[in-house]
This record gives C-alpha cells, structure tokens and sequence, in this order.
C-alpha cells in the first residue's frame, strides 16, 4: 500500500498515445513491452535469492497436492503452473472455482499439502485472504509478491519476489512468469 497507485487505463493509453514521435505508434508500443520486458528479467536475475527458491522447492516437492491461489492480473501465473505441474504428473488444485467455492476447496488442504499464493499490488483481497486462511490451518505456504510489505510475506512460510517493470503505467509478467515456470519444473526435478 505504500506504492503509488496505478492509473487509470484511460490514462494509460494516452500516455502511449503522446509517446516517441516518428515513430508508428504500434512498433513504439512493441519496442516500449519488449524493453520493460527485458528489465523486468534482467531485474529478477540480478535479485532472486537462490536460498529462498530452494527452500520453496522443498517446500513444494513435499507437498501431496498443491493449491494453487491468484486473482486478476496474476492468474494467468497460476493457470500455467496448473498446466505445467499437470503435465509433470503433480497433482493440484487451481482454486478459482467459478460455484464461488474457494474457501471450501483451500479448506481441504492439510499439512501434507502446500500452496502458491501469487499477488502484486495492489493486492487481490479474495487472494490475501484464501493464502491468510489456508497459513493459519499449518498448511505451507509459498507466496510469490512484489514487495517485502505485501500481505503475503507476513503469512507465508517462503515467499519469492519479483517486480516488474512497467511500460506507460502496463505491468507484465515476463519475469513472473520466467519465475513460476522455473519452480514447476524444479519442483518436478526435486520429486524424480
């Protein structure tokens, strides 16, 4: 919460509008996603802690099933890790039922189990409280945020960062999504 907060899409689009002038607009847009792209990687490669992504490896490669928690903008993280733990023989459960019986399905979760709970500011309440929830039952949990002051990491057992960086007020998920993918498949790794 002590991050500014964003601006309207309104605005944000006319900030692309009155961009670099010779330019076409589109390939101004491109090159503009590309480079915060490419900070956004290059930022998390010079940041990550290699002693917390082991440990929310092990966390995760002990797990019997792993839940799977995000809203808005980071869903699409979990979606894919749903896919890739899939794909790699983990069981999982993408909690973001469409009955509106998430606290129901994060509530199975035990000590044997562990969850991923993904949010950036300006912080998903539904997620915050599912990853509150599913914390205080003695279920592991790793958080991937953007901010040592996200709700998250107060009740996360590990949690990673990762910030992106933003082109004309629109945040990616490059390097997020680089991140989420690297601890499916080390997760898998640890399991074989």
């Amino acid at each position: 919460r002590l991050r500014d907060r964003p601006s309207a899409y309104a605005e944000r689009l006319r900030a692309l509008r009155e961009g670099r002038h010779g330019v076409r607009q589109e390939l101004a847009i491109l090159d503009g996603f590309l480079d915060a792209a490419s900070r956004s990687i290059d930022k998390l490669a010079e940041s990550v802690n290699p002693a917390r992504f082991r440990r929310a490896v092990e966390i995760l490669a002990k797990a019997d099933t792993i839940y799977l928690v995000a809203r808005r903008r980071a869903f699409p993280l979990t979606s894919y890790m749903a896919y890739g733990f899939g794909k790699l023989g983990i069981r999982i459960h993408l909690v973001n039922s469409p009955t509106a019986t998430d606290p129901e399905i994060a509530g199975m979760a035990s000590a044997r189990d562990a969850a991923i709970a993904v949010s950036f500011t300006t912080y998903s309440a539904e997620t915050v409280s599912l990853a509150r929830a599913i914390a205080e039952a003695g279920v592991p949990l790793v958080a991937i945020t953007d901010s040592s002051f996200s709700p998250l990491a107060d009740v996360a057992t590990e949690w990673l960062e990762v910030a992106e960086a933003d082109h004309a007020g629109f945040r990616l998920l490059s390097a997020s999504m680089a991140l989420c993918m690297a601890l499916t498949v080390a997760v898998a790794s640890a399991r074989e």
